[in-house]
């Protein structure tokens, strides 16, 4: 199991190159049976002006660990995969240090997805909860 988690997270990140998710210097950390674990630093880049990671940064971090969990738990092969809707709601704020954001899968439907994201610090402190439902498009 460890040489084939090994082998997702390299190419979640390897696929990451210009992209946002690289922008963000969004690193994918840990995969399991339905989850996926991204973690980007809190600076100045992704403040808003008074000092804080900004609620988008946030949003952009759960949607690239909710998309690329999707890709990896659906035939990538056979579907794209894109984001229909977000949600987040942001509970504490941070000014440092990394946050990890969790996508866990609620439900896999044969067309959409649903994603419970959780971002947290260091400590495990919850930072935002977020939802994303996500679409499966058969590739043509």
């Amino acid at each position: 199991m460890n040489e084939y988690k090994e082998k997702i997270l390299r190419i979640c990140n390897e696929n990451s190159k210009n992209t946002l998710m690289e922008t963000l210097e969004i690193e994918y950390v840990d995969v399991g049976e339905n989850f996926l674990v991204g973690k980007m630093p809190v600076t100045s880049k992704v403040y808003q002006p008074d000092g804080v990671l900004h609620g988008g940064a946030m949003v952009a971090l759960a949607e690239s660990v909710g998309s690329a969990a999707s890709y990896i738990f659906l035939n990538a092969q056979e579907f794209f995969v894109r984001g229909i809707e977000i949600s987040a709601n942001h509970v504490k704020s941070i000014k440092e240090g990394d946050v990890f954001a969790k996508a866990v899968l609620m439900h896999k439907g044969r067309t959409t997805q649903v994603w419970d994201i959780k971002i947290t610090d260091k400590d495990d402190n919850l930072i935002s909860l977020c939802k994303l439902t996500t679409l499966a498009l058969p590739k043509k």
